[in-house]
């Protein structure tokens, strides 16, 4: 009796530690990947800050300098499918950490350069690649493996990391850009992105499985090891192009990027300018949005858990776009409670359409969900960059916005119709050929 109480107590111990691990480890996964997030936000949102002090030093032109900011954006999320089939072949822990390393090398190097192709190549194409890897698929792959109770939550706030990565950020580097230069607020982005590594490296690990546990209110799941990831990548957006739901995601998400980084992200402190409003009171108004942003997406997070995810979308479309209807008559030379109104409740939409299309993408493409949620978010940043040139066309040609946000209003009344159109039925089953990719077939 006497040795086998040891033995007990070893047992009960090594139990102790598995329900321990089984409580806090998911939590913690997703700690890290919202820090990520927060700081891939804030990467992204500096060149913004930095469009000035580089004018004025090189002398290069806005349109030379935003030419990086728009292979950035296009890099993305043109990048997310891509960087989540890697992360099913190489693991979330090793494609997060690399891309870090590639915004921190990015944008540190953006301090030698002396010619626009550096900038193109610094911040366009090494940060956009690095912020790309930890964009929206991420969020679906993280989310998909580490919970299945509170999914829906999880991905919300997962989402507004992106709002909070500007807030955190913004106001900084703006600060040392003014007070400093910019090559202060470069190797700030380039020092934050190093500090992240080793709490990626601690807490991100890639699968339950790898500490013994299961996805938080769910079974197991087998670790999925695929070769060829670019390939698999181009393999499932043939399969999920040749289903109704693929495309009508796709398009109601092209929307939502045209409605607000293209659109309201871009042109509403030039537009609110127009109207007589300030630029300094009007880009405080996109900072409020950003604040409502966090509480919305949140929000959306908890009903996706208990709400059809159809009929969130098409809520969310629908208000939207009524709200985008009415915006030219509240623009005025100050802010009115109706524009209040607005900032307040177009904040809480920004990207509250983000919990529901990532559960959709799962519910109907299964374990391929998170890296079809990176071709839909892909075509959210294409549908950004269009509404971006085009509302800027619309301008000039007419010398109003008032055109851009009519036409907008209609765009989000027909994201709300594809919404309603998606179906409910099981999971699409995968082609043979990706079925092969999947089980490392060549």
């Amino acid at each position: 009796m006497l040795a086998i109480a040891p033995l007990v107590r070893k047992d009960v111990a090594a139990e102790d530690d598995l329900v321990d691990r089984q409580r806090y480890w998911p939590w913690l996964v997703a700690f890290a990947g919202f820090v990520a997030l927060v700081g891939a936000a804030g990467f992204r949102s500096a060149p913004g800050v930095l469009i000035g002090p580089l004018h004025a030093e090189f002398g290069w032109s806005t349109t030379t300098i935003a030419s990086a900011v728009s292979v950035n954006m296009l890099l993305y999320g043109g990048f997310s499918p891509f960087a989540a089939a890697l992360m099913e072949r190489f693991g979330m822990r090793r494609v997060v950490s690399c891309a870090l390393l590639l915004v921190a090398g990015g944008s540190g190097l953006t301090v030698f350069m002396t010619a626009p192709w550096q900038l193109m190549a610094c911040w366009g194409l090494l940060v956009g690649v690095g912020t790309g890897s930890m964009a929206m698929a991420f969020v679906a792959t993280l989310v998909g493996r580490w919970f299945v109770r509170h999914r829906g939550l999880v991905s919300g706030v997962l989402t507004a990391a992106g709002a909070a990565g500007q807030l955190v950020f913004l106001p900084a580097i703006a600060a040392l850009a003014t007070h400093h230069g910019w090559r202060s607020a470069a190797l700030l982005v380039a020092g934050a992105a190093l500090a992240v590594v080793p709490l990626v490296w601690l807490l991100l690990r890639d699968h339950p499985a790898e500490l013994g546990i299961t996805a938080l209110g769910g079974v197991p799941e087998i670790p999925v090891h695929t070769s060829g990831a670019a390939r698999r990548a181009v393999l499932v957006l043939a399969s999920a192009g040749r289903t109704r739901t693929f495309w009508l995601l796709a398009a109601g998400f092209a929307i939502c990027g045209a409605t607000t980084n293209g659109l309201v992200g871009t042109h509403f402190v030039p537009a609110a300018h127009d109207h007589g409003m300030p630029p300094t009171a009007a880009a405080g108004l996109l900072a409020v949005v950003g604040i409502f942003d966090v509480a919305g997406t949140v929000a959306s997070g908890w009903f996706t858990d208990r709400v059809d995810a159809r009929w969130l979308l098409a809520g969310y479309y629908a208000l939207r776009g009524a709200s985008l209807l009415v915006l030219p008559g509240l623009l005025a030379p100050s802010t009115t409670p109706p524009m209040w109104a607005f900032i307040v409740f177009y904040g809480l939409d920004w990207v509250a359409t983000v919990p529901p299309t990532v559960a959709l993408a799962r519910q109907r493409f299964g374990a391929d969900g998170p890296i079809v949620f990176g071709w839909v978010f892909a075509a959210h940043q294409v549908g950004a960059a269009i509404a971006a040139e085009g509302a800027g066309l619309i301008r000039d040609h007419t010398g109003s916005y008032d055109p851009a946000w009519y036409i907008a209003g209609a765009l989000c009344a027909l994201a709300t119709v594809f919404s309603l159109a998606i179906t409910t039925r099981s999971p699409i089953p995968r082609s043979p050929k990706l079925a092969r990719v999947n089980a490392g077939e060549h």
